[in-house]
């Protein structure tokens, strides 16, 4: 059987205005885990983020569990070195059978032990991302992988344009935002703070700030979290070093030591030190995109 032809539980209420949602199992929740859902614009540096976090978080002592939702199946390799198999691979290997399967099959160990799993997609066109989100979670609980577990990290794909990858909001405490000091990338987020704020109406999640990425500045981010009610929790620069990190398929912290490299690591740390201890919850307000297109720029 396809994991696309199983039967979906149906939300009770809408998450938001036109919203069309598989809704969350209650008997499937992951547990006393804090739980991070990491969004952004495509190509803005999610997984460099979320596995340099996911790494901080491991060098404080926390058991972490990183779970990449995108169908290149590309967050976790800077970890682990490697591509891993998805979730969904694995599945159709056994037909579906979960009871078949090992936690090793698909959940492998990276830098200073964080877990990492790779939920993967359905092919292109047919099926929802979210319900493999799912699918992955059911399957964590179903091998007993989130009874250890102090740190849940979602990184999730690019742009939030359907319910299905607003999935991981379902499961998360705080969901924070990667943008860089530029327009379409902020334009992005303020969407993306819409989808947060529709879904902690019947979830618990709530924005936790902004991580300013690859920017030398933070004014027009700054700006818009002053106008929306955010606030930036870290920065980091558009750094050679770190670009090179992922072609080298490490973590920062397994980098050669520079003074700027150096402040890099020091920021992650504090970072996770700041996520783990607990962030406000913010109520920010999202802009209508009309109201955006004019706020963003200069005179």
């Amino acid at each position: 059987m396809s994991v696309l032809e199983l039967d979906r539980p149906k939300a009770t209420r809408p998450d938001g205005e036109g919203s069309l949602q598989v809704k969350l199992d209650p008997n499937e929740k992951i547990g006393n885990a804090k739980v991070f859902a990491v969004y952004g614009k495509g190509g803005i540096g999610k997984s460099t983020t979320s596995s340099n976090l996911s790494a901080a978080l491991s060098l404080l002592g926390k058991r972490v569990l990183q779970i990449g939702c995108d169908p290149k199946h590309d967050s976790t390799f800077t970890l682990t070195k490697k591509l891993m198999p998805t979730v969904i691979d694995v599945l159709e290997t056994v037909d579906f059978h979960h009871e078949e399967l090992r936690p090793e099959d698909f959940c492998f160990t990276g830098f200073n032990g964080v877990m990492c799993i790779e939920a993967g997609g359905p092919p292109a066109g047919t099926g929802c991302g979210g319900y493999v989100v799912g699918q992955t979670v059911k399957l964590l609980k179903q091998h007993h992988l989130l009874e250890d577990t102090d740190v849940v990290i979602f990184d999730v794909l690019g742009d939030v344009v359907c319910g299905g990858f607003a999935a991981p909001l379902q499961h998360a405490e705080r969901a924070v935002v990667v943008a860089a000091n530029d327009f379409d990338s902020i334009f992005a987020m303020n969407r993306i703070v819409a989808a947060i704020k529709a879904k902690s109406k019947n979830y618990e999640v709530r924005m936790a700030g902004v991580i300013a990425n690859r920017s030398a500045a933070t004014d027009e981010i700054d700006r818009f979290n002053a106008a929306t009610g955010l606030k930036r929790l870290a920065h980091f620069p558009d750094l050679d070093e770190i670009r090179r990190s992922r072609l080298k398929k490490c973590t920062v912290f397994e980098m050669d030591s520079t003074p700027a490299l150096e402040a890099v690591k020091l920021e992650y740390m504090r970072l996770a030190a700041q996520l783990y201890a607990g962030t406000d919850a913010l109520d920010a307000m999202p802009m209508k995109d009309r109201d955006i297109f004019e706020f963003l720029g200069f005179e």
